[in-house]
């Protein structure tokens, strides 16, 4: 994409010293055909004026969440419904933590607060205030929710400090803008299914057997597709994650359930299925508790579905493209490569979880992804960059 024509993007400026690049970006944006609204915060109007906003972004300049005439038609909310997205440029930490924590005192942050649009922000702040912990935590927690993050840049600031915090300049953010129409509409309009999660193979009414998974991997690969247009069903087992936007929740159990489930939604563009299935089930399921007794007690297990090997061998259902997640604690290529060889699948993403690495209920993963031609090993990152890089590598693979 080289123009953002027919493109309606509400741009929201907070209150930092890098406000006066927002001028810049708003002349970029419009030689580029997009259509602007803009909303000037009060801080922000300490550094720019709503003058030279309204002139550039040639439209009116909101600031006043109470203004009654345009909230008779819920201005604060039909502001973001009428965006294809919206932009928060700079970001400050101030902003940052009000979309992090839900707070809404003015007409910017209830604005985001009640968007359904996709957010980006572009972050601009003191390095020490970029590197703070809070900050570190509020930047997780609004990824998860589905916020794109543009920068910071390395450089020198206004207080006169160098390091990560400098905003991105405009003419990088405006490239950004163009790449990630041009993303979206790779994807928009696809299906996914996404497994995740552990199965839960009951024992008798009070115990069961399962796997390792909070599924935090899955969901967040659930929440970057919907991101990107898609239409995506979760596919559960128990986990507390928070369902991500714009995602259709199906909550199972068992690996039958499961494998039901994927069936009922087949056929789709693509299935990621990252769920750790149970590979085990009792043969024999007792209806009454087990009663404790003394000495050894012994249940049979027999081999349970295989979720991957079922759909995959099935041309009606299977996906035209198929990705499988595999646990790995040594001699993790080869065994990836047997798993490979057993199932028609397009790409195995390894998941090295030995303790060391600190996958399980962790935040961050280190991957391999493996297909018919290539192996490539991934830098350890956050769950949500790895969920954010898979789907790049979709749209690669669709383009």
């Amino acid at each position: 994409m080289n123009n953002l024509k027919n493109k309606k993007i509400l741009f929201i400026i907070s209150g930092g010293i890098a406000a006066y690049k927002s001028l810049e970006l708003i002349r970029l944006l419009k030689k580029l055909g997009a259509e602007l609204e803009v909303i000037l915060t009060d801080s922000a109007k300490n550094f720019i004026t709503e003058l030279s906003v309204s002139q550039l972004a040639q439209s009116e300049v909101h600031s006043e969440l109470f203004d009654y005439k345009k909230e008779l038609n819920m201005g604060h909310i039909n502001l973001s419904r009428n965006a294809d997205i919206v932009i928060v440029a700079p970001a400050t930490a101030n902003i940052i933590a009000k979309i992090a924590n839900g707070i809404s005192d003015n007409l910017a942050s209830a604005t985001l607060l009640a968007s359904n649009k996709p957010i980006i922000i572009v972050p601009a702040m003191n390095p020490q205030m970029w590197n703070n912990p809070t900050t570190q935590e509020n930047l997780n927690k609004i990824q998860k929710h589905g916020t794109y993050i543009c920068g910071p840049g390395v450089g020198e600031t206004a207080c006169g400090e160098n390091g990560l915090g400098r905003m991105e300049e405009p003419t990088y953010v405006s490239e950004y803008i163009l790449n990630f129409f041009a993303r979206y509409s790779k994807l928009n309009g696809k299906s996914a299914i996404v497994t995740a999660g552990p199965t839960v193979e009951p024992i008798d009414p009070v115990r069961y057997i399962s796997n390792n998974s909070s599924g935090k991997q899955g969901y967040a690969i659930a929440s970057s597709l919907a991101k990107y247009g898609v239409k995506t069903t979760l596919i559960s087992g128990p986990s507390s994650e928070k369902v991500p936007d714009g995602v259709k929740i199906i909550r199972v159990k068992t690996a039958e359930d499961m494998l039901n489930a994927v069936k009922r939604e087949s056929p789709v563009d693509i299935g990621v299925f990252v769920a750790a299935v149970a590979d085990w089930k009792v043969k024999k399921y007792t209806k009454q508790k087990i009663k404790k007794t003394t000495g050894e007690v012994s249940i049979e297990l027999v081999e349970n579905v295989n979720i991957v090997d079922e759909i995959s061998r099935n041309k009606k259902i299977k996906p035209k493209l198929l990705i499988a997640f595999a646990a790995e604690t040594e001699n993790i290529i080869n065994n990836a490569k047997k798993k490979m060889s057993k199932n028609i699948i397009d790409w195995l993403i390894i998941n090295d979880v030995t303790e060391s690495k600190k996958v399980f209920d962790g935040d961050y993963n280190t991957v391999i992804l493996m297909t018919k031609d290539s192996t490539k090993k991934w830098k350890k990152m956050t769950k949500i960059d790895v969920a954010d890089q898979i789907s790049e590598q979709i749209i690669e693979y669709f383009q």
